[in-house]
Order: C-alpha cells, then structure tokens, then sequence
C-alpha cells in the first residue's frame, strides 16, 4: 500500500479512475455518449468534486506515532520525495501482477495528474469499437454546453478519454511551478520513471503490454494542443528513453558474457554431445537478442513518436529537454546514437533562437568532446557546425557564451588542428571582456593554447637559469599584450589569467630578474616597450593578489573573501612586501627617467604588509626608498608621477606602525624645500616690474614648483606653510591684471582649493568664533574668484574654475564640521540667482554649443590627431555636464534649472544622453512632483520659443523641423516612465494638467470659443497619454471639458490637436467609439455616457482670461434629491473609484477637501481663498454630477 503523511499544499490534485468493474466489462463515459444536459452535469459535478476511490487494499488509514496517516495517490507520493520512491513502485509491479488493468490505470492517472489536469480520466476496450473511424475520434474537442474539454486518444489496448475543466490554467501546472517544493518535484518524477523501468526489466517490461501502453499514453499526450499535457508527456517519454538506454546496455553486457561463456562451454564439449549447460546458455542468448530487440523497438518507438515531433516544439523548455536527453543518448550510448542521423539534431538546435536551448546543445557536445575516443568519429559535425560553435562566445547570453567557450576548448584538446590561428587569435581577445566568467574561460584557452606548453618545465633554454621556463611564458605573455594592442587593458588580462595561471603570474622574482638583467652582460634583455608592459603586468598582478577582486568594471561588486582565500591573500600581501622592500629602489633607480614606468612602480608600497618594516635589517631599505622617491620628485614635473610620489609618502606615513617618525622627517624636509624653492620663484617673481614674467624658463620653472606642491598639497596638510596667502596674492593679480601664463594659475588655483578644503575639514567643536569668521571670508573669496575665472579668455582656465566651484559648492551645501551647528551655519553656503543662472550659462555656452570649424584638408596623421583633439574634448565636456547635473540630483541648484539641460535631451543623445537621463532618473526619486513639474516647464519653453519664431498671422506648423523634435522630446520623457503605469500614474497625471492648463492659457471670446493660443500644446502632451491608467484618462478627459464650449465647431485644421489629443485619451475606452460625429464637430459632451461622472478641477491659480469661462461651464454642485436606481448603483460605483483616485493621485484629490455622500445627494463644500493659495501643491476639486439630472 502508499502508506504516506499527506502534506497540506493548495496545489494538491485529486482525480480519479473509472471505477474496476467499468475497466474489466469494457465500459465506460464517454464523450460521445453524453447526450443529454443531465448527464454533462454530472460528469462536470464528478470532476469538481472527486475524492480518489482506489482497490480497498491501499485506501487504509494506520495510527503510527499518534498520527493518522492515510495512503495517497502515486502523484502525492512522487511529490513527497524520494524516501518512499522504491517501495511505491515495488508495490505497484506487485499490483500489476495481481491486476495489470486497475495498476495501469493508475500509471496512467498519475501521468494526467502530473500535467496538472484536474479533471477525470476513463477507459474503453479497443476490441469493444468494430467501427471504421476509431482514428477520427482521436481529437481533442470542446463541450460548451457543460464547459468541459475532451481529449480523446489511443494508449492500446484502451481508448482513453481526458475529461478537464476548461478553464484550467494552462501556464501553470507542477513542471513550471516555482519554488523548491516544484524543483524537487521535477527531480522526484523523472527519478519514478527510472526506478519504475529499472524495477521492471528482469520480466514484466517485456510482456508486450506495459511498455506498449505507456508509450502510446505518452505518444497521445505528447500530440495535445494543451502545454501542460505536452510538456510532462514529453519530459516523461524521454526520461523513459534513457532508463530504456540503460537496460539496452546492461542488457548488451549480460549478451556479451552469455557468448563468452557459450564459446567457452563450446570448447570444453567439443566432438561430445551436446550438454544441458550449452543448451541452457544457448536459450539465455537468444532470450538476451529478443530482449534487445525489443528494447530497440522501444528506443525507435519513443524517438519516432515523440522526439521527432516535439524537439521543434514551440515551447523552449520542451526542445530544452529533447536536446539534452539526446545529448545524454549519445553519451552513454555512443554505439546506436553516435552518428550523424542524431547528431544533426543537436547541431540544428545551436541556432535556436532561445538561450536555455543552445545552451543544452552546448553541455551536450561537451560530454562528447571530452572523450577522446569519441571525437574521431565527429569529423563531419566538427567540420559543418565549427563555424558556428566559434561565433558563440558572442551569444548575448553570458552563460551560453562561458560553455561555447568552454567547448571550443575542449575541441582544441582533443581535436588536431580543428581551430585555425585566426579563430585562436579571435577567441584569444575574450580575455578582455566584462564578463568574468567568460574571460576566465578564454583566460584558460589562451594560457593553454599559448603561454602553457607541455615540457616546459623539464625543458629549461639555454641560459635560462632558473627561471628558463617561466621567462619563456613571461615572454609569450607580453609579447601576446603587445600585438593585441589593448595596453590599458593589463588588469583585464591578469584578471582572466589568475585562475590558471595564478602560480606563474605570482612569480616577481622572475619578473623583477627580467628587469633587471644589464643588456651588456645579456643580449636577451627587454626592449623598452617590453620593460613597461612588464611593468604594468607586475603591477597589475601585485593589486590582483593584495585585493582579491577583479578590477572596476569586471563585477558587480567586491566578492565576500573565505577564510581560505584571506589568508592566502595576507600570505601574498607578506611575499609582495618581502619581495619588493629590497628590489623596487633598485627599480626606481634604473628608471628613475621615465615618467610612465616610475609613475607604476612606485604604486606598488600601497599593498604592503607595512608591519614587516618592524625588522631592523629591512631599514636600510626603507632609507633607500625614501630616497629614491625624493629624487624623482625633483626630477619629474609630470602629475602622474608626483601623485604617485604623495600617495607613497601618505601610505607609509602612518601614525600606528613604528616608521612613522622616520617617514614624517623625511616628508617634513621634501615639504621645506619645495616651498623653501617655491618661495624663492616668488620672491622674484614679486620683485620684477609689475610683476610680469616673460622668461619662459622661470614660467616651467614657476609651473613645476606649484604642481609639486599642489600634489602634496592633495594628500598632506601643508597648512603651516601658509599656502593660501601666497596663492591668493597670484590670483588676485591675474583679476586685475590678467597677465599671468595658464601654466601659472590652473596650479595655483588647485593649490588655494586643497588649502581652503585642509581648513575646512579641521574645524571642530572647539574651534573659536574668530577663526570661522575668518574660514567664512576667505571661502566667500574663493568663491568670488572661481566666478570671475568663468569669464577667462583662457578655455582652460574657464573648465578648472567651473569644476573646482561646482565641487566646492557641493561639499559646502552638505558638509556638516564634525557636528558642530555653530560652523556649520557659518559656512554653509548655498549659491545665490545670479550664481546659478551663471554656472547654467556657463553649461549651455560651453557644452551644448558647437564650435565651429574651419574645414581644412588634413592628412591623415592630421585628421587623426584632429579625431583624437574632439575625443578629448569630448570627454571634458562630459565632465562639466557631470559636475553640474551633479549639483541639481544633490538640491544644490533649484530643480527647475534642469528644464534647460533636458531640452538638449534628443539633440545631443549620442555624447551626453546618458548623464541626463541618469539625472531625471534621480531626480525622479527625490521629488517626483517637481521632477515632473520641470519636464512640464521643459516642454512649455520650448513651445513658447517656437510659437515666438513662427509668424504670428499664420497657425502652427505641425510638422516643422522644431515642433516635431518637440513631440519626439516628448516621446522619450514619456519612455523614461517605464512599464510601470501605478508607479507613474501622479506624475503623469500631473503632466496633464499642467498641460491642459497651459495650452487654454489666454484663450479669449465668448464661451471659450477662440481659438487658443497655446492650443496645439495638446499634441505635445499626448505623448504620455498611453502612460495614463483608464480611470486616470477619464478624469484627466473630464477635467479637459472644463475648457471645452459644448458644442464646439471645430471644422478647421486649427482645431485638430484637440480632436487628437481627445482620441488618444479615448482611445481604449468602449464606452466611446468615436470622438467625431457624422457632421465633422465634436459630440457634446454633457449627453454622451462618458458625462455619467464629471470632474471639475480647480487648483485656485488658474488664468484670469480661462477662470471666468471656466467657472461659466462648470456644473451646478448640487444633484438632485431623487435620482432612479441605476443611477444610484452608478453613484456608487463613481464614490469608490473617486476613493481610489483619492488615495493614489492627492494632488487631484486634496486633502482639505471635505466632502459628504448622502443617500440622496453629494454635496461639496466650498475651500476658501486662503486655503487655495497656500496650497502649492496644485490640488484641484471633484465633483460627480449625474449626467442625465436636469440642469
């Protein structure tokens, strides 16, 4: 018996089976003998409320543990899990010896039911229907009298008859479910099938009765228009196929030992006469080939019947499952299904147009071109398909391109030659892809086809010494870097290697020896261009190891370290830092002249252990160091190195580890003779006549001191060396004089800004009133030079000024001076009108104004620099856009000042599209209503100017060059709402309003029936009408009418955007067909059944010229006392859906609105003046007025 504890679970089905006495007499219901309506009932009430009623011996109740638990149907069980799997399926072999009718019956209940079928299942004898069209009958058809859905097929020796509601949702049944309870259920199905074959193949699986009905089940199943019945049936017919499989190889096996035996038995009876043991392994050999070629009947049956049909299916998790079931074939089977009559299938389904199938193709031919002895008999496919496997590392699903990646090395393995050198050199470039997974795996190809040959380590080159094989690779590895010319790319590419090639690429005793072989004592050493890409991988490898995540870029994030990989990450932290305490001085030494190579190396003590400095022997190193980088200092003016130079001086000068004093002293006499030099250029500079420097040399010179103490200046407080007082006095000059060289003020001006940012961040709760006033002066100043330098002649000088101001605005609008309230309203600063509308100024002529050129016929190396001169200037303007939008997302500047910022939305969409979009969408989220107000007000400006450049005699032209980059404007804003209609439905309404108020402002007539001047706004706006939630149309349409004259001639084209803008509001609306009549003029809309409800809006500040008109057309606010029935329902329903809109659209619906339902009536109180103009929300008031009262 199913002895189980049934769970509770919603989804739990409950069919039945007909009845024992029906199956044995050959009786049963069928659709065909339904004739009458009381019958359809009755079998609809069967199905609905069905209880299962199997044989008495398992429908049984025990009392174990204190607990009832009651036998349950094969689906339940299979459900529950595997633990009951084995003794389920003996004891249905048992039952189906006993009675094989009532057992298969239940097999076949059990398939219906995992299809999620809540429906009946009956049966009929084949040998009890002598008619002609038994096949005819084989459909699947509909009742409508009872609602039911047949479907009617052959699983001999029965006819079967599905019976299933037909509302049954056919997108969710038990495989497609989610969560892991359906996981395991899929798992816990295809492991009944294969424990059901594998309990049934010593006798009962050849009886020519059971596999033959399962099959013709599955097969009739596996034909039905209905998903659910064609995805289970397949999923079961091909898990069964490969449970075949096995018995056909044990099988195979048993055959193969009965010949052995049979010859060997032969042998020893040879010339006497025949024994019984001969006689016995004779019969159990033939008994063995009829097996198997039933079985192969079987395979032929189940492939021919329902892969064929089915592994083109237009379900994908269908042919998901065909392919990888065939894949599993050819695997385990490779003697019957290695061949390219099979073959062809997986090689078809690569280009499938869905990623889960390809996918299931691609782990397919792994298993296949992992076995050697296989891949030779793959030629055919190899040479058709390779093509195509080679273009899927491009798949746009990162999954399917890692395993095409992955097989295309496996192919590479085992197959001679089957990849030419430029599908190596093409698969090679993968190492730089975002992707991680992808670039580990083409970092596996590259350093197994390229770096890594067998015998390297036993082979050492002549004169290789120690490191002879791991220079070799060294070698191959930049030589690689160098031909792919990606140089910027290094991190990538060690980030792609680190899994295979981690020990060889952790070997900087071998680079570093690299380095520093002398050319004279040998002839192999690195050229230039080799030592700094072997400077780059040293320091690329070196981060690698000291941060343990892949570079910026590569990943969504830093990946949470195990405790394994931490201490192998401090272990190399301490190897680097042993390692390169004693080699990088001599490094800096030998390269002290190039700026690029310094610049990397001394990047490298920011990943040291600092600890091991504690050893004594290890400070003479330290001294060496620190001298090195002195001397670098003064020999480079270059920022890259000099940053470089100040981050090591930070990073050792750490107050907790004991080298703190002597790094202190040595950064403290850099400092002094910096300034000590700088004040000298001063100094001289002061004496001359007005102050005017024309040397060119003492400008380089002048430029080179104030870089190196700017860059300090950004990591070391040097404010005892009163930095500020000689950097303002340069700049005050360069005000009224204007005088100075560029190469003079943009340092300078760095220079006054990391000193005001040191003062600024040491101001404490202690700090004295006096000092604040002064910091609040000299930051006012600063600010007042910045502005003036916008105006600079010098473009340079205009974009450091403008970004240094941009930032210092921010940190001043949220610092907070270590919560200290005194200094923080002291210093605030928040940029006045004037300010802002300067730095968007500033924006709109220095960024989205194009320079124009003069065309020049250039050469080529000339048109390339010139290309490169626009990529760079390109990217300074992105900056700018940046640091500006940067200032509106953060409240800096008003929000409104993005209107002007949006309106190059479209124009300039290639190069600066991404930083406004990025500034809506954070907009957005701060403030929605004023976000939306600024995309109104953005729109708004841009038809004003184009009405103001339009003759003032004629109307609109619609499809002029402007209006309609308007409407395309308008479309994108519209997009940027996404699908997501209840999360945007305020914002969108609010356009609406906006819109409608703007495009009747300053109509004038009587009634409202002139002709709007802003009218043609509406097209505009009905970009976002498909945004609008149906009764937000509504609304928004009635609140249109307070504007509208009814009737309303409108024969004219001037009248067209509102007949446009009306449609797109009733588009969707059933109630209103068409907006038009007969006549040409628009319905009036007070007798038409969208009037059923009207809504008046009134935000208190709407036009002079529109209120007076407005208010003539509004309704009467009070309904009348008796109103019929229907329309009471109808008031009802209008109550509820004005509570909805209440609740999601308040500025629509205010608050201070107080309103009274009666039984009768509705009525409105008026809000007062007051109240209407302190409401800066723009609320507005709705009134429901019955559309067939009397007015």
């Amino acid at each position: 018996m199913y002895c189980f504890r049934s769970p509770r679970r919603e989804n739990a089905v409950h069919d039945e089976t007909a009845p024992e006495s029906a199956v044995q007499n050959g009786s049963s219901v069928r659709n065909g003998n339904l004739k009458t309506p009381s019958e359809k009932r009755k079998v609809r009430e069967q199905c609905e409320n069905i209880k299962r009623n199997s044989s008495s011996s398992r429908r049984v109740s025990q009392l174990q543990n204190g607990e009832v638990v009651e036998a349950v149907t094969l689906f339940e069980v299979v459900s529950m899990g595997k633990r009951a799997m084995q003794s389920v399926v003996d004891d249905w072999v048992e039952a189906y010896k006993q009675d094989r009718n009532v057992a298969l019956l239940d097999l076949i209940n059990f398939f219906i039911q995992c299809s999620g079928c809540q429906g009946m299942v009956t049966a009929e004898m084949f040998q009890s229907l002598h008619k002609k069209d038994v096949m005819r009958k084989m459909t699947e058809t509909f009742d409508e009298e009872t609602g039911l859905q047949y479907k009617k097929f052959m699983a001999y020796p029965w006819i079967l008859t599905v019976t299933w509601p037909v509302d049954t949702d056919n997108k969710d049944y038990p495989l497609i479910r989610t969560g892991p309870y359906w996981k395991k259920f899929k798992a816990n199905f295809c492991e009944f099938i294969a424990v059901l074959v594998q309990q049934c193949q010593c006798n009962i699986l050849y009886d020519s009765y059971l596999m033959d009905t399962i099959i013709s089940l599955l097969t009739g199943l596996a034909d039905s228009m209905v998903r659910a019945f064609r995805h289970t049936s397949t999923l079961a017919a091909m898990k069964l196929l490969t449970a075949v499989v096995s018995v056909h190889l044990n099988l195979d096996v048993n055959k193969h030992n009965a010949e052995r035996l049979y010859e060997v038995e032969k042998k020893r009876t040879s010339g006497k006469r025949t024994n019984y043991r001969l006689d016995q392994l004779e019969r159990k050999r033939k008994e063995y080939e009829r097996k198997l070629l039933e079985i192969q009947n079987m395979m032929n049956a189940i492939f021919k019947g329902t892969f064929l049909n089915r592994y083109r299916d237009v379900i994908p998790e269908i042919r998901a499952t065909c392919i990888e079931e065939i894949g599993s074939w050819i695997k385990t089977y490779p003697d019957g299904f290695l061949n390219d009559s099979y073959l062809k299938y997986i090689g078809w389904m690569l280009y499938d147009k869905q990623a889960e199938v390809r996918l299931k193709c691609l782990l397919g031919l792994q298993g296949i071109y992992s076995r050697k002895e296989l891949v030779s008999r793959m030629d055919l496919f190899t040479s058709r398909f390779k093509d195509r496997i080679v273009s899927m590392p491009l798949d746009k699903d990162h999954e399917v391109a890692v395993q095409a990646m992955k097989l295309l090395m496996l192919m590479s393995q085992n197959c001679e030659d089957v990849l030419s050198t430029e599908d190596c050199e093409t698969l090679y470039q993968f190492v730089y892809t975002t992707h991680r997974p992808l670039a580990v795996a083409a970092g596996e190809f590259l350093y197994k086809r390229l770096l890594s040959h067998e015998g390297d380590e036993e082979v050492q080159p002549e004169g290789g010494g120690k490191f002879g094989a791991s220079t070799d690779r060294l070698k191959r590895l930049i030589s690689f870097f160098l031909e792919s010319e990606l140089h910027k790319h290094v991190a990538y590419l060690i980030d792609s290697l680190w899994d295979w090639a981690g020990k060889f690429l952790k070997d900087w005793e071998c680079m570093t020896t690299l380095l520093l072989k002398n050319a004279e004592e040998d002839g192999e050493a690195l050229s230039d261009a080799h030592e700094s890409a072997l400077i780059e991988i040293i320091l690329a490898t070196v981060r690698e190891a000291a941060e343990g995540h892949p570079p910026v870029g590569r990943g969504a994030a830093k990946k949470i370290l195990s405790v394994k990989e931490k201490k192998i990450q401090l272990e190399d932290c301490t190897k680097i830092t042993e390692h390169f305490i004693m080699v990088l001085p001599q490094l800096l030494a030998k390269y002290s002249t190039d700026a690029q190579k310094v610049a990397n190396l001394l990047q490298i003590p920011q990943y040291y252990d600092l600890d091991v400095y504690r050893m004594e022997h290890l400070r003479k190193h330290l001294d060496a160091l620190l001298r090195e980088v002195k001397d670098i200092v003064a020999k480079h003016s270059d920022m890259s190195v000099l940053e470089a130079s100040s981050r090591t001086y930070y990073i050792l000068c750490s107050e907790e580890i004991a080298i703190y004093s002597q790094v202190d002293r040595a950064r403290t006499q850099l400092i002094d003779e910096l300034m000590g030099q700088l004040n000298q250029l001063l100094d001289g500079f002061w004496q001359k006549e007005e102050g005017f420097c024309t040397d060119a040399g003492e400008i380089s010179q002048m430029h080179s001191a104030l870089r190196r103490v700017a860059a300090f200046h950004n990591a070391h407080d040097l404010t005892k060396w009163n930095l500020y007082d000689k950097t303002l006095r340069l700049l005050v000059f360069e005000m009224e004089h204007g005088s100075l060289p560029v190469l003079m003020i943009l340092p300078a001006l760095q220079c006054m800004y990391f000193s005001l940012l040191w003062q600024l961040t040491a101001v404490s709760e202690n700090s004295p009133k006096e000092t604040l006033f002064t910091l609040r002066r000299e930051l006012r100043c600063f600010s007042q030079i910045c502005m003036c330098f916008l105006h600079h002649k010098e473009k340079d000088v205009r974009e450091k000024a403008f970004m240094i101001l941009c930032d210092w605005l921010l940190i001043l609008s949220h610092q907070d001076s270590n919560n200290n309230e005194e200094a923080v309203g002291l210093l605030d600063y928040l940029p006045s009108t004037s300010l802002q509308e300067k730095l968007l100024l500033f924006i709109q002529k220095h960024v989205f104004m194009e320079e124009e050129e003069e065309s020049k016929d250039l050469t080529e190396e000339e048109d390339r620099k010139d290309e490169s001169c626009k990529l760079d200037d390109l990217h300074k303007k992105r900056s700018l856009l940046a640091a500006y939008c940067k200032l509106i997302v953060y409240n800096v500047v008003e929000m409104s000042a993005a209107a002007e910022i949006y309106k190059y939305y479209v124009k300039t969409y290639n190069d600066f599209g991404d930083i406004i979009k990025e500034t809506l969408s954070k907009t957005r989220h701060n403030n929605k209503i004023q976000s939306t107000k600024t995309l109104i007000l953005c729109l708004q400006q841009l038809f004003q100017t184009h009405a103001e450049s339009q003759d003032s005699s004629s109307s609109v032209d619609f499809h002029s060059a402007s209006f309609t980059n308007m409407k395309e404007l308008a479309r994108r804003f519209s997009l940027t709402f996404g699908w997501d209609q209840v999360k945007s439905r305020e914002s969108v309404a609010m356009i609406h309003k906006e819109g409608i108020e703007f495009a009747f402002q300053g109509a004038t007539g009587v009634g409202g029936k002139c002709l709007p001047p802003n009218l043609s706004f509406l097209l505009i706006i009905s970009e976002f009408s498909n945004k609008l939630l149906k009764p937000d149309k509504r609304l928004v349409y009635a609140y249109l009418q307070r504007y509208i004259a009814e009737p309303l001639p409108c024969r004219g084209d001037e009248w067209q955007p509102l007949i446009w803008y009306r449609n797109s509001l009733l588009a969707n609306e059933d109630e209103e067909s068409s907006v038009l009549g007969s006549s040409g003029e628009l319905s009036p809309v007070g007798t038409s059944k969208m009037s059923s409800f009207k809504r008046k809006l009134s935000n208190g500040s709407l036009p002079v010229t529109s209120q007076t008109e407005a208010e003539g057309k509004a309704p009467d606010l009070q309904c009348s006392s008796q109103l019929a029935s229907a329309e009471g329902k109808r008031r009802k329903r209008l109550k509820s859906r004005e509570m909805h809109l209440q609740e999601h659209l308040p500025f629509l619906c205010p608050g201070g609105l107080q309103r009274r339902y009666c039984k009768d009536e509705i009525k409105t109180e008026d809000v007062s003046k007051k109240s209407q103009a302190e409401d800066t929300t723009e609320d507005v008031d709705v009134d429901v007025v019955s559309a067939d009262q009397d007015s």
